[in-house]
């Protein structure tokens, strides 16, 4: 079907467009309320700035499609394929893209607050300064992704897939990662105020200058960690594993260490005041004498199973 005989069609008040074959037409800027194009071949079809609001594209094939800064609030996306489609600067508050097919997908600036994306297929695409705020993102594979800036604030996040993917200067903040794989992940600068990371595995991340005031890292692998001017203040660390993590720079004041694995840390001009090393492991931790002589003097580090040892 031409992109004129489908114009021509809605103007008459058909809504329904099952199974239509679009393939290449240009829609740009149309408006196509609550159309429905369910299972519709829909490849590389434009529809940038188009207004699609409430339509339903379940099944549908929106492959390399250009969808950039289309009205797509409530739209039905469901089991859609949109491997590399543009989806820049989309509108597409609460809608519907349980598994969905968007990898390699251009998904920059795109509103998708609310959205739901259960189990999409999101890898290797470009996220950056994407809101994905109080989105579902559960068991969603988002591998290789890039989402540098982007806003994750109260997302749901259980089961997500998160290798290689790029979270610098996002903003997490009240989200629960517990038990998460983030071997090697790259936060820095990221936003995680209260989240949950408890028993998450964040051996070798970058968290350089993350604000991470009041989480839990409860029994969290930290170990070779970079978290150099990190802000860590009354967070939990307790039972956590920090062996040999560059905590250099951070201020730690009011965290909670206990029986805490600290062996070989880096803790040279931190900020200790009122931090809680209670059963801590702390041999061979670095420390600078000279700067940290108050912090040491108001940290508590009481009955701590080993005798403590400060590297030079």
């Amino acid at each position: 079907m031409k992109a004129s005989q489908l114009l021509k069609f809605y103007e008459q008040g058909y809504r329904d467009f099952t199974g239509v074959d679009l393939g290449g037409e240009d829609l740009s800027g149309v408006m196509l309320i609550a159309v429905n194009f369910t299972g519709a071949n829909l490849m590389g079809v434009n529809f940038s700035r188009a207004f699609l609001t409430k339509s339903n594209f379940r099944e549908a094939s929106l492959n390399w499609a250009n969808l950039s800064y289309a009205k797509m609030s409530e739209t039905n996306l469901k089991n859609a394929d949109l491997t590399k489609a543009d989806l820049k600067g989309a509108f597409m508050v609460k809608s519907q893209l349980i598994k969905a097919k968007l990898s390699g997908a251009n998904l920059s600036f795109t509103n998708l607050r609310s959205s739901n994306l259960l189990a999409a297929n999101i890898c290797g695409a470009k996220l950056q300064k994407v809101n994905l705020r109080q989105a579902n993102l559960n068991k969603v594979n988002l591998n290789w992704a890039n989402l540098y800036e982007g806003r994750l604030t109260g997302a749901q996040l259980q089961n997500v897939s998160l290798t290689e993917v790029n979270l610098s200067q996002t903003f997490l903040i009240d989200v629960d990662l517990s038990g998460a794989d983030l071997t090697g992940i790259n936060l820095s600068r990221a936003k995680l105020s209260k989240s949950n990371l408890s028993h998450a595995n964040l051996s070798g991340a970058n968290l350089t200058e993350a604000r991470l005031k009041e989480v839990d890292f409860s029994s969290a692998n930290l170990s070779n960690a970079n978290l150099t001017d990190a802000w860590l203040k009354k967070s939990n660390l307790n039972n956590a594993n920090l062996t040999n993590t560059n905590l250099s720079h951070a201020n730690l004041s009011h965290a909670s260490f206990r029986e805490a694995n600290l062996n070989g840390a880096n803790l040279t001009h931190a900020e200790l005041n009122g931090a809680d090393f209670d059963r801590a492991i702390l041999q061979d931790t670095i420390l600078d004498y000279s700067h940290t002589a108050e912090n040491k003097a108001q940290a508590n580090y009481s009955n701590y199973p080993l005798q403590l040892s400060f590297g030079q």
